[in-house]
């Protein structure tokens, strides 16, 4: 009976934990500059799929040397950076793949979008929609195509 009791409560255990941990969002950080509304927009987009999200309003001399202490060289620069797990992700990244990146786990510095591409997350114009590509920057400062949309 004691067997059959402890059988059953590390089943409902090792069920229910998974579970709870896919389900507590990942945190990200992002600096911005205080009046660019579409990095609110870009903010919002994360907050609506999951993500638990920290601004930093700053300058944009700030912001400038912060992607330079990251990697994010100025083509692949656009308005706001953010950091998650030990990655950066610079601008107008899906948060679909930002989830890819982390589950992947790349040897790399990050993602990037760089401009502003319209129709990216934070930067919808109606129906209006270029596509673009969402580069991994790798440790080396290179870069790869690492989602297409």
């Amino acid at each position: 009976m004691l067997t059959r009791t402890l059988l059953v409560l590390s089943l409902m255990i090792f069920s229910v934990a998974p579970v709870a941990a896919a389900d507590t969002p990942s945190s990200i950080e992002v600096w911005k500059s205080e009046t660019c509304k579409c990095c609110g927009a870009w903010v919002k987009h994360l907050e609506a799929n999951g993500f638990a999200v920290k601004v930093n309003d700053t300058d944009t001399g700030a912001l400038a040397a912060l992607k330079r202490q990251v990697g994010v060289g100025d083509k692949l620069a656009s308005c706001h950076t953010a950091k998650i797990d030990g990655y950066v992700v610079e601008g107008h990244v899906p948060s679909s793949d930002i989830k890819r990146l982390i589950a992947e786990r790349p040897d790399a510095i990050g993602l990037t979008v760089p401009g502003m591409p319209v129709g990216s997350p934070g930067m919808e114009q109606g129906a209006e929609f270029e596509p673009y590509d969402v580069l991994l920057i790798k440790k080396d400062g290179a870069t790869e195509v690492f989602a297409k949309h």
